[in-house]
């Protein structure tokens, strides 16, 4: 599925493609970038969570393209797998999380033509009821590209490595 991007007169073809094997070193070329681990933590702790989605079998793993080069990623997994869902989590809810890594594509919405397409694969290929996201207080823009991608704002939650977070949910939309 193609989007397109842009907020200024240059538009953006965007795409999601599965993570392969080549891609590791890639993915951790990115997750070492300072502004990355800002919002992922460790590099070494990211890695491991997203070889944990990558590796479980409905979950999904994908690179973000913009024009057909590879400029971030996405994953999506049922939030069961971390465990007790936090309070106010839907049961059904599928937790989602992206980077873009490469900076000439931030701040021009492909991020959340991504968002879109991997809620798109999600309410269409899973039973789940909701998405959900864990955004950092103090990273205000990945809060409004969240919210121009129709999450909302649930509640705040005490993330371990972000701190202050707010809990955004995103429903499966309606028939």
């Amino acid at each position: 599925m193609t989007h397109k991007a842009g907020r200024s007169a240059e538009t953006l073809e965007v795409t999601l493609r599965q993570v392969e094997a080549a891609d590791w070193q890639m993915i951790r070329a990115w997750i070492k970038l300072p502004e990355i681990e800002r919002w992922w933590g460790s590099a070494t702790a990211a890695e491991a969570e997203m070889r944990l989605v990558a590796e479980t079998g409905p979950a999904i793993a994908r690179i973000v393209c913009v024009s057909g080069k590879a400029a971030g990623y996405a994953h999506a997994i049922d939030a069961g797998h971390w465990g007790v869902l936090p309070e106010g989590m839907p049961p059904g809810t599928w937790d989602v999380d992206i980077f873009i890594a490469e900076p000439q594509h931030r701040g021009k919405g492909v991020g959340e033509v991504a968002l879109n397409l991997l809620a798109d694969e999600v309410f269409s290929t899973t039973l789940a009821l909701s998405l959900s996201v864990f955004v950092s207080l103090a990273n205000e823009p990945a809060v409004r590209a969240y919210e121009r991608a129709g999450f909302q704002w649930a509640r705040i939650w005490e993330d371990p490595i972000a701190g202050p977070s707010w809990m955004m949910l995103r429903h499966r939309p309606s028939r």
